[in-house]
């Protein structure tokens, strides 16, 4: 539970074959989703150097 003072709750909508592909690299990676979104927000603020 501590890693949740670190983290805010946010609601957005994404293109349903995106959320289908996540969902199935979750289960097959069993890497929790909201980690996944953080490596692929890292990697975009990466690639846009912010």
């Amino acid at each position: 539970m501590s890693d949740l003072t670190t983290r805010k709750r946010i609601t957005t909508t994404l293109d349903k074959d995106l959320i289908d592909k996540l969902d199935n690299l979750s289960k097959e990676t069993r890497i929790p989703k909201s980690k996944l979104f953080d490596e692929a927000i890292k990697d975009l603020l990466k690639k846009h150097k912010e």
